[in-house]
Protein backbone atom coordinates (compact mmCIF):
# COMPACT_ATOMS: atom_id res chain seq x y z
CA UNK A 1 0.00 0.00 0.00
CA UNK A 2 1.51 3.34 -1.02
CA UNK A 3 1.71 6.31 1.31
CA UNK A 4 -0.98 8.13 -0.69
CA UNK A 5 -3.38 5.17 -0.57
CA UNK A 6 -2.94 5.09 3.21
CA UNK A 7 -4.10 8.70 3.39
CA UNK A 8 -6.97 8.04 1.01
CA UNK A 9 -8.25 5.31 3.33
CA UNK A 10 -9.93 8.00 5.44
CA UNK A 11 -11.24 9.92 2.45
CA UNK A 12 -14.81 8.62 2.63
CA UNK A 13 -15.64 10.27 5.95
CA UNK A 14 -14.07 13.59 5.05
CA UNK A 15 -15.62 13.56 1.60
CA UNK A 16 -19.04 12.84 3.06
CA UNK A 17 -18.64 15.78 5.43
CA UNK A 18 -17.61 18.05 2.58
CA UNK A 19 -20.58 16.93 0.49
CA UNK A 20 -22.95 17.73 3.32
CA UNK A 21 -21.56 21.26 3.46
CA UNK A 22 -21.34 21.67 -0.29
CA UNK A 23 -24.78 20.34 -1.12
CA UNK A 24 -25.76 18.42 -4.20
CA UNK A 25 -24.37 19.69 -7.46
CA UNK A 26 -25.44 18.59 -10.89
CA UNK A 27 -22.86 16.85 -13.03
CA UNK A 28 -24.06 19.05 -15.86
CA UNK A 29 -22.84 22.16 -14.02
CA UNK A 30 -19.19 21.28 -14.43
CA UNK A 31 -18.39 23.67 -17.18
CA UNK A 32 -16.64 26.81 -15.97
CA UNK A 33 -15.12 29.83 -17.62
CA UNK A 34 -12.72 28.32 -20.10
CA UNK A 35 -11.18 31.61 -21.14
CA UNK A 36 -8.33 29.91 -23.02
CA UNK A 37 -7.82 28.98 -26.62
CA UNK A 38 -7.97 25.38 -27.77
CA UNK A 39 -8.79 22.16 -25.93
CA UNK A 40 -6.88 21.25 -22.79
CA UNK A 41 -4.56 18.27 -23.15
CA UNK A 42 -5.52 16.86 -19.75
CA UNK A 43 -8.28 14.25 -19.85
CA UNK A 44 -9.83 11.82 -17.39
CA UNK A 45 -8.90 8.79 -19.49
CA UNK A 46 -5.39 10.13 -19.95
CA UNK A 47 -4.80 10.63 -16.24
CA UNK A 48 -6.22 7.18 -15.45
CA UNK A 49 -3.82 5.65 -17.97
CA UNK A 50 -0.93 7.61 -16.45
CA UNK A 51 -1.81 6.52 -12.91
CA UNK A 52 -2.17 2.91 -14.01
CA UNK A 53 1.30 3.12 -15.54
CA UNK A 54 2.95 4.10 -12.24
CA UNK A 55 4.35 1.02 -10.46
CA UNK A 56 2.55 -0.12 -7.31
CA UNK A 57 5.49 0.96 -5.15
CA UNK A 58 5.89 4.29 -6.92
CA UNK A 59 8.23 5.77 -9.51
CA UNK A 60 11.52 7.70 -9.48
CA UNK A 61 10.23 10.39 -11.84
CA UNK A 62 6.96 12.28 -12.24
CA UNK A 63 4.98 11.00 -15.25
CA UNK A 64 3.22 14.35 -15.77
CA UNK A 65 4.76 17.29 -17.68
CA UNK A 66 5.59 19.47 -14.69
CA UNK A 67 8.64 21.74 -14.81
CA UNK A 68 9.04 22.95 -11.24
CA UNK A 69 11.98 25.24 -12.08
CA UNK A 70 9.98 27.06 -14.75
CA UNK A 71 6.95 27.28 -12.45
CA UNK A 72 9.08 28.67 -9.60
CA UNK A 73 10.57 31.27 -11.92
CA UNK A 74 7.13 32.30 -13.15
CA UNK A 75 5.95 32.62 -9.54
CA UNK A 76 8.98 34.68 -8.50
CA UNK A 77 10.18 32.03 -6.06
CA UNK A 78 13.92 31.85 -5.35
CA UNK A 79 15.87 28.71 -4.56
CA UNK A 80 17.17 25.72 -6.48
CA UNK A 81 14.21 23.81 -7.88
CA UNK A 82 14.06 20.32 -9.28
CA UNK A 83 12.39 16.91 -9.20
CA UNK A 84 12.28 14.74 -6.10
CA UNK A 85 12.43 15.65 -2.40
CA UNK A 86 15.16 17.65 -0.68
CA UNK A 87 16.38 14.53 1.10
CA UNK A 88 17.80 12.15 -1.48
CA UNK A 89 17.61 9.32 1.08
CA UNK A 90 13.85 9.78 1.55
CA UNK A 91 12.00 6.45 1.51
CA UNK A 92 8.90 7.79 -0.19
CA UNK A 93 8.80 7.57 -4.00
CA UNK A 94 8.93 10.64 -6.22
CA UNK A 95 5.59 9.73 -7.81
CA UNK A 96 2.63 7.51 -6.99
CA UNK A 97 -0.56 6.60 -8.83
CA UNK A 98 -3.94 5.82 -7.28
CA UNK A 99 -7.38 4.92 -8.59
CA UNK A 100 -7.88 3.50 -12.07
CA UNK A 101 -7.43 -0.27 -12.08
CA UNK A 102 -6.20 -0.14 -8.47
CA UNK A 103 -9.44 1.30 -7.08
CA UNK A 104 -11.49 -1.25 -5.18
CA UNK A 105 -14.39 -1.61 -2.78
CA UNK A 106 -15.59 1.60 -1.18
CA UNK A 107 -12.44 3.59 -1.89
CA UNK A 108 -13.20 7.15 -2.95
CA UNK A 109 -11.74 6.63 -6.42
CA UNK A 110 -13.86 3.50 -6.88
CA UNK A 111 -17.11 5.19 -5.89
CA UNK A 112 -16.29 8.24 -8.02
CA UNK A 113 -14.08 6.60 -10.65
CA UNK A 114 -10.94 8.43 -11.58
CA UNK A 115 -7.26 8.69 -10.79
CA UNK A 116 -4.74 10.57 -8.67
CA UNK A 117 -1.11 11.13 -9.59
CA UNK A 118 1.07 12.61 -6.85
CA UNK A 119 4.58 13.96 -7.46
CA UNK A 120 7.21 15.45 -5.15
CA UNK A 121 9.55 18.27 -6.14
CA UNK A 122 11.75 20.64 -4.17
CA UNK A 123 12.42 24.36 -4.07
CA UNK A 124 15.28 25.38 -1.81
CA UNK A 125 14.92 23.48 1.47
CA UNK A 126 11.25 22.70 1.03
CA UNK A 127 9.45 19.83 -0.65
CA UNK A 128 6.58 20.72 -2.96
CA UNK A 129 3.90 18.05 -3.23
CA UNK A 130 1.82 18.21 -6.38
CA UNK A 131 -1.40 16.18 -6.52
CA UNK A 132 -3.35 15.92 -9.79
CA UNK A 133 -6.78 14.29 -9.62
CA UNK A 134 -9.59 13.67 -12.10
CA UNK A 135 -12.94 11.95 -11.55
CA UNK A 136 -16.05 11.14 -13.54
CA UNK A 137 -18.30 13.22 -11.26
CA UNK A 138 -18.00 16.32 -9.11
CA UNK A 139 -16.21 17.13 -6.85
CA UNK A 140 -12.73 15.69 -7.41
CA UNK A 141 -11.05 18.00 -4.91
CA UNK A 142 -13.06 16.64 -1.95
CA UNK A 143 -11.29 13.30 -2.32
CA UNK A 144 -8.07 15.14 -1.42
CA UNK A 145 -9.39 16.18 1.99
CA UNK A 146 -7.05 13.73 3.81
CA UNK A 147 -4.12 15.20 1.89
CA UNK A 148 -5.23 18.71 2.87
CA UNK A 149 -5.44 17.54 6.49
CA UNK A 150 -1.87 16.22 6.38
CA UNK A 151 -0.51 19.34 4.70
CA UNK A 152 -2.23 21.80 7.02
CA UNK A 153 -2.64 19.90 10.31
CA UNK A 154 -5.69 21.94 11.21
CA UNK A 155 -9.05 20.89 12.65
CA UNK A 156 -11.29 18.72 10.49
CA UNK A 157 -13.87 21.51 10.32
CA UNK A 158 -11.24 23.78 8.77
CA UNK A 159 -10.24 21.08 6.28
CA UNK A 160 -13.88 20.64 5.26
CA UNK A 161 -14.35 24.40 4.96
CA UNK A 162 -11.35 24.66 2.63
CA UNK A 163 -12.38 21.74 0.41
CA UNK A 164 -15.94 23.08 0.40
CA UNK A 165 -14.72 26.47 -0.83
CA UNK A 166 -12.63 24.81 -3.52
CA UNK A 167 -15.48 22.49 -4.56
CA UNK A 168 -17.96 25.32 -4.95
CA UNK A 169 -15.59 27.36 -7.10
CA UNK A 170 -17.09 26.84 -10.55
CA UNK A 171 -14.41 28.71 -12.44
CA UNK A 172 -11.46 26.72 -13.75
CA UNK A 173 -8.15 28.46 -13.16
CA UNK A 174 -9.20 30.21 -9.93
CA UNK A 175 -6.73 29.36 -7.17
CA UNK A 176 -8.00 28.80 -3.62
CA UNK A 177 -5.37 29.02 -0.85
CA UNK A 178 -5.73 27.62 2.67
CA UNK A 179 -5.45 30.00 5.63
CA UNK A 180 -2.24 28.25 6.70
CA UNK A 181 -0.56 29.32 3.47
CA UNK A 182 0.83 25.82 2.96
CA UNK A 183 -1.79 24.50 0.51
CA UNK A 184 -3.45 25.82 -2.63
CA UNK A 185 -5.77 24.21 -5.15
CA UNK A 186 -7.29 25.02 -8.51
CA UNK A 187 -9.98 23.39 -10.65
CA UNK A 188 -8.50 22.16 -13.92
CA UNK A 189 -10.08 22.18 -17.35
CA UNK A 190 -10.43 18.72 -18.86
CA UNK A 191 -10.49 17.67 -22.48
CA UNK A 192 -13.78 15.79 -22.35
CA UNK A 193 -16.08 14.87 -19.49
CA UNK A 194 -15.24 14.77 -15.80
CA UNK A 195 -13.88 16.99 -13.07
CA UNK A 196 -10.25 17.66 -12.15
CA UNK A 197 -8.19 19.56 -9.64
CA UNK A 198 -4.58 20.33 -8.83
CA UNK A 199 -3.50 20.62 -5.20
CA UNK A 200 -0.06 21.94 -4.24
CA UNK A 201 1.40 21.83 -0.73
CA UNK A 202 4.76 22.73 0.81
CA UNK A 203 6.51 20.91 3.64
CA UNK A 204 9.87 21.27 5.33
CA UNK A 205 12.33 19.10 3.41
CA UNK A 206 13.94 17.70 6.56
CA UNK A 207 11.05 17.22 8.96
CA UNK A 208 8.21 16.70 6.50
CA UNK A 209 6.07 19.07 8.57
CA UNK A 210 3.76 21.62 6.89
CA UNK A 211 5.72 24.75 6.07
CA UNK A 212 4.37 27.99 4.65
CA UNK A 213 7.72 28.63 3.00
CA UNK A 214 6.09 30.71 0.28
CA UNK A 215 3.79 33.61 0.87
CA UNK A 216 0.19 33.14 -0.24
CA UNK A 217 0.73 35.13 -3.44
CA UNK A 218 3.76 33.02 -4.40
CA UNK A 219 2.00 29.73 -3.64
CA UNK A 220 -1.01 30.81 -5.71
CA UNK A 221 1.25 31.84 -8.59
CA UNK A 222 3.19 28.56 -8.39
CA UNK A 223 -0.07 26.59 -8.44
CA UNK A 224 -1.35 28.59 -11.40
CA UNK A 225 1.90 28.02 -13.30
CA UNK A 226 1.81 24.26 -12.68
CA UNK A 227 -1.83 24.11 -13.75
CA UNK A 228 -0.89 25.77 -17.02
CA UNK A 229 1.83 23.18 -17.64
CA UNK A 230 -0.40 20.13 -17.15
CA UNK A 231 -3.13 21.52 -19.40
CA UNK A 232 -0.91 22.58 -22.32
Amino acid sequence: MTHVRHRLAIAAALTAAAVLMTGCQSDGDSEGDSGGGGAAALSLDGLVATADGVPEDGADTCPLPYDIAAAAKAAGVDGEAGPGPVRKDAETPVATGEGGKRAEGKEALAENPGALVSCTFHIGQDDVRVHTIATEKRNAVTILAPVVSELTQVAIDDVVAFTNEAATTEETGKVVTADTGSVATVRLELDGEGDAALLVGTVDGESGEPDAALDRKQLAALTEALAGQVQE
